[in-house]
């Protein structure tokens, strides 16, 4: 026993002793962007949490097949097809006369590459690519599942949470606009209980219409592509969260939000719902509220089903002033977000250190995506409020948010961290990375505790490597 005793000892007087190195060489760089991505490239990452599978594709990988398979271009909009559209200009890749000419444009309209200001609002181009490739992408879902794969392999990363395909629930909803109207009617007055009652009606109308099949069918062809691609295995870990599209009316969307949270109550591969589209979006401003009561009553219908929201994704100047306020305090303490995506207005928040003693107090994580803030909301350095986070003991994760349309990795991530924040030690680093499996949405504990092990072995590799 007491041969035990000194051996832990000794193990861990190394440990502490190769941390205090890593931590000293990880100060002395700082301020060097090419020795910090070769120390990242090499440091385990853990899990990636705001992560959208239809943005993670790397672009150039789903032009060239298109270009293969011989698509249909539009050539004003740089959209393509299977077929050619009714209106447009619309020629096949294999009619083009200047090809790389072509592939030079697309690759600027699908993806941040060579942005200019110029080419108009940032935001506008980053949000309006994804319909650009929509078709490529729907044929290309079990290679892309697999580039994802071998990418975060690659990284160092062994686990991703990604915002996939959605269920369809093609239920035609009778009396649509005068349920949309009383709805937002009753949004306005914050009214639960006329809402609420909406949403006992149109529950017998969707349960009635097949919503559970619905669900239930999607689940199965989840998990089937998910086992024949053999996904998971010791050093990598896939799961998805269902969507819904903020720009839908209010009855369609509750339809759809239903739906996904049967699919996640039944699913242990589907691990939770999400809300995406422009935050800043007409309808999504306008039906914030209505949203956020969306999830507090299926929440008390699905109580275990758990979900992550992206809420605060705005900025000054992009909306009026007074809209800054209020959508992560509604998002956390009305809708109950486990975690939250973005959370850039935090600022800007009516009474921002209560929310964040909130936040802390019931670990509601934030997802920080720094490429993503700066690229969309030119939000960086201390405009960021990852202080603020950071300082009140908030959990953060690091993540991609569109690796491929943003032409960024993980690795990147923890460069601008490291860079723009030198507050961050190391050690904060590392428990943020930790931080990406304990707040992971993954059900099964045994899973979770694979991961967490995985990664402490891989950080007794890497460190050894500075404590020699």
């Amino acid at each position: 026993m007491k041969q035990l005793s000194l051996l832990l000892l000794l193990l861990l007087h190394f440990n502490i002793n190769a941390q205090d190195k890593i931590s000293v060489y990880f100060e002395s760089i700082r301020n060097n962007e090419a020795q910090l991505t070769a120390f990242f490239a090499g440091m385990p990452k853990g899990g990636d949490l705001h992560h959208h599978f239809s943005g993670s594709a790397w672009p150039d990988y789903l032009l060239a097949k298109a270009i293969r398979e011989d698509y249909w271009v539009e050539l004003n909009t740089y959209t393509v097809a299977t077929a050619a559209g009714k209106t447009g200009t619309w020629k096949k890749f294999s009619e083009v006369s200047d090809l790389q000419a072509l592939k030079t444009a697309i690759l600027q309209q699908w993806s941040v590459k060579n942005y200019h200001p110029a080419a108009g609002p940032s935001e506008n181009i980053f949000f309006d690519s994804f319909g650009k490739f929509d078709a490529i992408m729907d044929a290309s879902v079990p290679e892309a599942l697999l580039e994802l794969k071998r990418r975060a392999k690659a990284e160092n990363l062994s686990y991703i949470e990604t915002q996939f395909i959605r269920p369809k629930f093609p239920l035609k909803i009778t009396g649509n606009d005068s349920l949309n109207y009383r709805l937002r009617q009753a949004g306005i007055q914050k009214d639960t209980n006329t809402v609420f009652s909406v949403f006992e009606d149109l529950i017998r109308r969707f349960e009635a219409g097949g919503a559970v099949d619905t669900a239930l069918a999607f689940n199965k062809r989840v998990s089937e592509q998910h086992r024949q691609l053999q996904l998971d295995d010791d050093s990598f870990t896939l799961r998805y969260q269902n969507f819904v599209l903020r720009f839908m009316e209010p009855a369609e969307l509750f339809k759809h939000l239903y739906v996904n949270f049967i699919s996640a109550d039944k699913s242990p591969l589907i691990v939770g719902v999400n809300i995406v589209s422009p935050e800043h979006g007409e309808v999504s401003m306008q039906d914030y509220w209505l949203h956020m009561a969306m999830y507090n009553y299926l929440h008390r219908k699905f109580p275990l089903v758990k979900y992550a929201m992206h809420a605060g994704e705005l900025t000054s100047g992009l909306v009026a002033p007074e809209e800054l306020t209020w959508h992560i305090n509604e998002a956390v303490r009305f809708a109950g977000a486990a975690r939250i995506g973005h959370g850039v207005d935090m600022a800007w928040e009516k009474d921002s250190r209560s929310l964040l003693a909130y936040m802390k107090h019931h670990e509601v994580a934030v997802e920080i995506n720094l490429s993503s803030n700066e690229f969309i909301l030119n939000v960086k350095d201390d405009l960021h409020p990852i202080s603020l986070y950071y300082k009140a003991a908030v959990p953060i994760t690091i993540s991609t948010d569109d690796a491929g349309i943003l032409r960024t990795s993980i690795t990147w991530q923890y460069v601008l961290l490291a860079k723009r924040y030198p507050f961050i030690s190391y050690k904060a680093i590392k428990a943020m990375v930790y931080n990406s499996i304990r707040y992971s949405f993954i059900e099964d504990e045994q899973v979770k505790a694979a991961l967490r092990k995985n990664l402490d072995l891989r950080f007794a590799v890497f460190e050894k490597t500075f404590g020699r």
